[in-house]
């Protein structure tokens, strides 16, 4: 079996829990950041994890994580 490419922009968005979850940051972070909120920026700060429905698809992006 040869070897699996991993997607460029998939292994510098995501990375592998030990539990195998999907681990992913927030979205609109990085502009216009003056409109928005102190309160809305610092929650954006924080991770989050990949929804289950595209959890195989993201793994298949990175097999190597």
């Amino acid at each position: 079996m040869p070897k699996l490419k991993t997607h460029s922009g998939a292994k510098k968005r995501f990375n592998l829990t030990k539990s195998g979850k999907v681990k992913r940051a927030h979205a609109y972070k990085s502009h216009i950041l003056t409109k928005k909120d102190t309160k809305r920026t610092r929650r954006l700060r924080t991770g989050a994890y990949a929804d289950c429905t595209n959890e195989a698809t993201i793994r298949k992006m990175i097999p190597y994580k």
